[in-house]
């Protein structure tokens, strides 16, 4: 998948997209993105044989996004939709979606500015962008049927004045205050790069420790057996869960 360099969207983890499709939802079934951003979690999504529906602001982003799905996808394969306009829209727009997961990777806050546009959650004030980040959310899980999965990646953010603002535990409550359970959590570890250099600055002058990683929130609506079996069997074996944590606290590289 190429970067996407005129619209300046970071890309997403093929790799956890892949997994998060083939373990919280079935095939043949429905994703439901109300923050899409770029083209990767739809073409990933058509590759596994799942449709996709994604919620898009920019106007130039969708269109990126629908010029990479007909390079990238093949006439047997699901092709992703993306539909241009603010999410807060999305119980109109998506009326008629049934989900089979909701997932997404919202704007962290104002961490990375996408636009100008005032109807962007990453131009305002937090206070305001926790109301219509609620909002949004419940919308979509509205969507969402019945014994079924939603998933966010999410990271933690800064205030101005260099305080954590609790974007994951806002994340989780707005889950929660939309119906769902707080079902899993995965650490995502990303590529260290510069973070030596630039963490020991940010320690030694204001005892900011470094950050590598992103939190996986999974959510479930409904029952958690229920919506494993309606995403039919996965192919289990060791290696896929070495570095991951158990509930008991032990850690056995995808860290929960």
């Amino acid at each position: 998948y190429g970067r996407e360099e005129v619209t300046g969207t970071s890309i997403f983890d093929p790799v956890l997209c892949e997994l998060a499709y083939r373990w919280f939802s079935p095939v043949g079934g429905l994703i439901l993105d109300p923050f899409a951003g770029g083209s990767v979690r739809g073409i990933v999504a058509g590759k596994l044989g799942r449709q996709y529906i994604g919620h898009e602001l920019r106007e130039e982003q969708v269109a990126a996004n629908r010029l990479q799905g007909d390079e990238l996808m093949l006439g047997s394969e699901p092709m992703p939709a993306w539909i241009c306009g603010d999410s807060r829209n999305i119980d109109k727009t998506c009326a008629d979606v049934d989900a089979d997961m909701v997932f997404s990777c919202p704007p962290y806050a104002d961490l990375e500015v996408y636009s100008d546009d005032p109807k962007d959650l990453s131009t305002m004030k937090y206070t305001d962008f926790r109301a219509v980040y609620f909002e949004i959310i419940k919308k979509a899980c509205d969507r969402l049927k019945p014994d079924s999965f939603a998933c966010f990646v999410v990271g933690e953010v800064r205030d101005k004045k260099g305080n954590y603002i609790d974007f994951v535990g806002d994340t989780v409550q707005a889950f929660r205050d939309a119906g769902l359970s707080y079902y899993n959590e995965a650490i995502l570890v990303t590529a260290v790069g510069s973070l030596p250099i630039r963490a020991g600055r940010q320690f030694s002058s204001g005892r900011k420790l470094g950050k590598t990683h992103q939190n996986i929130l999974v959510f479930v609506k409904g029952e958690g057996k229920k919506a494993a079996t309606r995403c039919g069997t996965v192919e289990v074996d060791e290696s896929m869960f070495e570095g991951i944590g158990g509930d008991d606290g032990t850690s056995t590289g995808l860290d929960t």
